[in-house]
C-alpha cells in the first residue's frame, strides 16, 4: 500500500496540482492581491442570500478540516527532507494555492442545489455533473471522497490524539488510555454531528479561532526567544530554497530538487487546494454570489499555509535541531521544548485540538459525497458509522489505513482538477460579472 500512495502522490501529481494553481493565478489576472478584502468578507456579517450557514461558519468547517497534522507534523517532515528551503516553496504552494481555493468555491456556489431535506449541497461532484455534464466523473470523485474521510479525516486523526496522549502520559496504561479517550472523543463527536452542518459549524466557529490563536501564540513566544537568530533564519530559508543545503551536524543534506519537492507535497497537503474537499462546505454558505463566498474561502488557504505553516517553519528552522537530523516528530518537540515545560504543553494542545477539528470537518465532507451517491437515506447511517470509526482508530493499529489513505486523497484531486481546468472559463465569467465584490464597489 505504501508503493501505491507514493505512485498516486508521486511527481506527476505534484505537477499537476501546483501547475493548475500557476494557470488559475494567471487565469484569473492574480487575484490573491484581493486578499485583504477577502479576510474583511469573512469577518462581515451575512447580506443574505440562499445557504445553510453564515460565510464565516462555512470558513471555520473548513479551516477545522484543513489545519491539522499537516501544519506540525508535516511541515517538519518538509524541513527533515528537504532542507529549511522546503519551508519557502511551501509558502509560495500556500500563495498560488489561494487562486485554486477560489476557483473551486465558485464552482461550488454555482453549481450547488437544493437536496429534498431542503439543505444546500455541492462541490467538484455537481460541478462535474451540471457544469461538464459528466456524472460519472462526479460519482468516481464522490467515491474517491467518501473513503478518503474515513481514513484521512477519520481513523488516521484520532489514533494521532491516542498516539500524542499515550506519549504526554507514559505512567499511564496505553490500552486504557486508548479505550477511555477514544470512547470520549467518539461521543463528543456524536454530540456534534449527529446535529448536521449547523451543529458542526456552531462547534467549529469556537475551536478553530481557538486552537488557531493559541498555537500562533505559542509559536510567537519561541520567535521571541530566538530573534537574535530569525534574520539569519529567514536568510537561509530563502537561499536554501534556490541553493540547496548542504550537509551539517546529523542532517544528509538535500539538494534544491528534495526542497521543492517535499515543500510542494506538504503544503498541498496541508492546505487542500485542488483536492476538491473544501468548496463541499463552501457550498453550504450564505451568499448572494459565488465571487463573494469564494473569497471568504480563498482565505483558509492564507490562514493554513502562508501565515500557520509558515511560522511552524520559521520555529523549527529557527531552532537549529534541524541540523542534528531529527525525524519529523523528534524534531518538532525539540523545538518546542525551547519554551521548556509550556513548550511541549502547546505541541500537545495543538495537535490534539487539530485532529479533533479535522474529524468534525471531514465528516461533512464524507457525509455530502455519501449521500451524492446514495441519496439523503445514507446520511443517518453514516453519521453512526462515522462516530464508532473515531473509537476503532483509536484501538486499533493503522499501519496499512494512513498510505491507503493517502491515495484516496490524491485520487479526489484528478476529477476536481479537471473541472477546475476545462471550466476555467466559468470562473473567469463569473468572477467578471461580480467584479465589484473583488473592489468593494457596489
Amino acid at each position: 500500500m505504501a508503493d501505491f500512495s507514493a505512485l498516486v502522490w508521486g511527481p506527476w501529481l505534484i505537477v499537476l496540482l501546483f501547475g493548475t494553481h500557476l494557470f488559475l493565478t494567471v487565469r484569473l489576472g492574480f487575484m490573491q492581491r484581493y486578499i485583504i478584502r477577502a479576510i474583511k468578507l469573512s469577518f462581515s456579517k451575512n447580506e443574505g442570500g440562499a445557504g445553510d450557514v453564515s460565510p464565516f461558519a462555512s470558513l471555520m468547517t473548513a479551516l477545522a478540516a484543513t489545519i491539522g497534522t499537516g501544519n506540525i507534523i508535516g511541515v517538519a517532515s518538509a524541513i527533515a527532507m528537504g532542507g529549511p528551503g522546503a519551508v519557502l516553496w511551501m509558502w509560495l504552494t500556500g500563495v498560488f494555492g489561494i487562486a485554486t481555493k477560489y476557483a473551486e468555491a465558485v464552482l461550488a456556489v454555482k453549481y450547488r442545489v437544493t437536496t429534498p431535506t431542503g439543505e444546500m449541497a455541492g462541490g467538484p461532484m455537481y460541478a462535474l455533473e451540471r457544469g461538464m455534464n459528466a456524472k460519472w466523473l462526479g460519482m468516481i470523485f464522490a467515491g474517491f471522497a467518501t473513503i478518503a474521510a474515513f481514513g484521512i479525516g477519520n481513523m488516521t486523526q484520532a489514533n494521532a490524539v491516542i498516539g500524542q496522549v499515550q506519549a504526554r502520559f507514559p505512567d499511564v496504561d496505553p490500552k486504557m488510555l486508548a479505550y477511555s479517550i477514544g470512547a470520549t472523543m467518539a461521543v463528543l463527536t456524536a454530540a456534534v454531528i449527529l446535529g448536521g452542518i449547523k451543529s458542526i459549524a456552531r462547534a467549529c466557529a469556537w475551536l478553530v479561532p481557538f486552537m488557531a490563536i493559541f498555537y500562533v501564540i505559542g509559536c510567537a513566544l519561541i520567535l521571541i526567544k530566538n530573534y537574535a537568530v530569525l534574520p539569519e533564519t529567514i536568510s537561509l530559508i530563502v537561499t536554501s530554497a534556490f541553493t540547496g543545503q548542504a550537509a551539517v551536524g546529523g542532517f544528509a543534506g538535500a539538494g534544491i530538487a528534495a526542497a521543492m519537492r517535499f515543500g510542494i507535497a506538504r503544503g498541498l497537503f496541508s492546505n487542500e487546494s485542488g483536492l476538491g474537499s473544501a468548496p463541499i462546505v463552501a457550498a453550504a454558505a450564505q451568499t448572494r454570489n459565488p465571487v463573494r463566498q469564494a473569497l471568504v474561502s480563498a482565505t483558509g488557504t492564507f490562514w493554513d499555509t502562508v501565515v500557520i505553516c509558515a511560522m511552524t517553519g520559521l520555529v523549527l528552522v529557527s531552532s537549529g535541531h534541524w541540523k542534528e537530523g531529527l525525524g519529523k516528530a523528534v524534531l518538532t518537540q525539540a523545538a518546542f521544548a525551547e519554551l521548556h515545560s509550556i513548550g511541549p504543553i502547546i505541541l500537545f494542545i495543538g495537535l490534539v485540538t487539530f485532529v479533533f477539528s479535522t474529524i468534525l470537518g471531514w465528516s461533512y465532507y464524507g457525509e455530502k459525497s455519501a449521500e451524492y451517491l446514495f441519496g439523503p437515506k445514507v446520511i443517518f447511517p453514516y453519521r453512526l458509522l462515522w462516530v464508532i470509526a473515531v473509537f476503532v482508530g483509536s484501538i486499533a493499529p493503522l499501519p496499512m489505513v494512513w498510505d491507503f489513505a493517502d491515495a484516496m486523497n490524491g485520487l479526489m484531486a484528478i476529477p476536481n482538477l479537471i473541472s477546475l481546468i476545462v471550466l476555467s472559463g466559468v470562473i473567469a465569467a463569473e468572477t467578471r460579472t461580480h467584479k465589484n465584490e473583488l473592489t468593494g464597489k457596489d
